[in-house]
């Protein structure tokens, strides 16, 4: 039954994709001014004399690039009186001389063989610079994510246990606070006291690593590793944990009130087998759900505010950057990806469903 059911999803994803990216495609065009227009005010208000060689220099690499969108109609007032001629050779090495609806599906094909182009900006093509800035965001996804699920769910579980007990109030008291405090504040409250603030010194500031990485031994590397990451990494797993082990808590109190538990109890099981052996396994599908959308919120939207603070240079500074540039091809390259992303990880996670409870079928549920 789940078999047609993996099916129809598999099939919906391209789908599913295509809506993505035509929406987006869309919103950007509203956005006024594109890389034309901000090029041309760049060369209007104080660019070095050079500065139109270096852009005829770069027009094989922009006219490569699939012509992400942009709107030949806006112009902003910085624009005005350079020749007409600069501005049509712009948008022909940009591609925004072709028609919207053909620059659409001249990005879709190429992207469906995963060709992204070049950054209208850099000369490296939107593959290079991902990859390039994967390992920063990798190195705080991953490790704030397996914190938070490592850390929240035995401490949900113990709260449910303790309901209304001490710890279950002192627990939830500090929880509440880590929720309530924004990740960047947090940041900022650990800088000064760890990081060569007022107080302590034990922690850096700048980058994954230090300059002279290759040149330490390996416990060395490890320890140079922990002291960049450490802070970044508890400044995004705080807020999560606390809402993690919230839910967590809810799950196990609602699963231990039902008649299954009273009568696994009545044939006289222990807490252990009843909590392990017939709650974990119902109560964890609901925490298995979030776990798509917070490892791609870790890795690609939640730590643009924590790599700026800590001159960490991730996917989340390089779409901000991105977006801030209207540097098209990075925007809808990196959107493509990580929307394809999240549909696979949300599959994944209907797919563990039905290992933990062989129970359930999605195909009833659809019907």
């Amino acid at each position: 039954m789940n078999k047609s059911y993996f099916i129809k999803r598999l099939l919906l994803i391209p789908v599913t994709l295509f809506g993505i990216m035509v929406l987006n495609f869309m919103f950007v065009q509203l956005a006024p001014g594109g890389p034309v227009e901000q090029m041309m005010l760049k060369l209007e208000t104080g660019m070095s004399p050079d500065a139109t060689a270096r852009i005829s220099g770069t027009g094989a690499m922009m006219a490569s690039s699939t012509a992400q969108g942009g709107d030949k109609t806006t112009s902003y007032r910085g624009t005005q009186g350079l020749k007409q001629e600069l501005r049509e050779e712009l948008e022909k090495r940009f591609g925004f001389d072709k028609p919207l609806w053909e620059r659409f599906f001249l990005m879709m094909k190429n992207y469906f063989f995963f060709d992204f182009g070049k950054s209208f900006y850099q000369d490296k093509t939107v593959i290079s610079l991902i990859l390039e800035k994967m390992p920063v965001s990798i190195s705080l996804g991953v490790f704030s994510s397996l914190l938070i699920y490592l850390i929240a769910i035995p401490l949900g579980i113990k709260r449910a246990m303790k309901k209304n007990e001490a710890f279950d109030w002192v627990s939830g008291f500090f929880l509440t606070i880590g929720y309530s405090v924004p990740s960047f504040l947090l940041a900022i409250f650990l800088i000064v006291i760890f990081a060569g603030g007022e107080y302590l010194n034990w922690f850096y500031l700048k980058g994954l690593v230090s300059d002279n990485f290759n040149e330490l031994s390996l416990m060395e590397k490890i320890v140079d590793y922990l002291r960049h990451i450490t802070l970044p990494v508890i400044s995004l797993t705080v807020g999560g944990l606390a809402s993690l082990c919230f839910l967590t808590r809810n799950a196990f109190l609602d699963e231990l009130g039902k008649a299954y538990v009273t009568t696994a109890r009545a044939k006289g099981l222990s807490e252990t087998q009843v909590l392990y052996k017939h709650v974990f396994r119902n109560a964890m599908l609901i925490v298995i759900a979030g776990f798509p959308s917070l490892l791609i919120g870790m890795l690609f939207t939640g730590s643009v505010l924590i790599e700026v603070i800590f001159s960490l240079d991730g996917l989340g500074l390089l779409g901000f950057e991105a977006v801030q540039n209207r540097d098209y091809p990075v925007i809808f390259g990196s959107l493509y990806l990580f929307a394809l992303l999240g549909l696979v990880l949300n599959l994944i996670s209907d797919f563990i469903y039905t290992l933990i409870d062989p129970r359930i079928h999605f195909e009833k549920r659809m019907m």
